[in-house]
């Protein structure tokens, strides 16, 4: 990966994080994602789980819809996914539903993680579209920013 790549995925990364910091202050899950294609910011989204009462809102997912919409297409062929935390099972399905063709993600999920960190579901060789992964950009950034949210709800 050059240099100039890396940048890029700290840059949008940041913004992913922004995003994740938000919804913490709405009491979600602070989990931000983006989908950017050509240099272009096609959708930026946090978890509404709680707030939209739907356990679909997963910022991944709300990201997808609204890029999709954006490009009047569901296959983002030359997209990437950018999330502050590893997509789960559900998220990986939407990932390769729209054929994206990048995910970057910050922080592994041990619990359920499917690209690495808990199961490698996204990235199993019988999928017949293949996802470029990168994984643990700013993850220390996006560790802290979910331990502190769920040492707060702990009290």
């Amino acid at each position: 990966m050059t240099t100039n790549h890396c940048d890029k995925d700290h840059y949008w990364m940041q913004l992913a994080l922004e995003q994740a910091a938000l919804c913490a202050e709405f009491d979600e899950v602070p989990v931000g994602a983006l989908v950017v294609q050509d240099g272009q910011l096609l959708a930026r989204c946090g978890n509404r789980t709680v707030s939209g009462h739907d356990p679909c809102a997963h910022a991944e997912v709300l990201a997808l819809r609204e890029a999709a919409s954006s490009v009047q297409n569901y296959r983002l062929t030359e997209a990437t996914l950018y999330v502050t935390l590893e997509p789960c099972m559900m998220c990986a399905g939407a990932i390769l539903a729209a054929r994206v063709k990048r995910l970057v993600f910050a922080a592994y999920d041990l619990k359920t993680g499917a690209v690495g960190g808990c199961f490698n579901w996204l990235t199993d060789s019988k999928h017949t579209h293949k996802v470029q992964v990168l994984g643990g950009v700013m993850e220390l950034q996006s560790a802290e920013l979910l331990q502190q949210f769920f040492k707060n709800k702990r009290g």
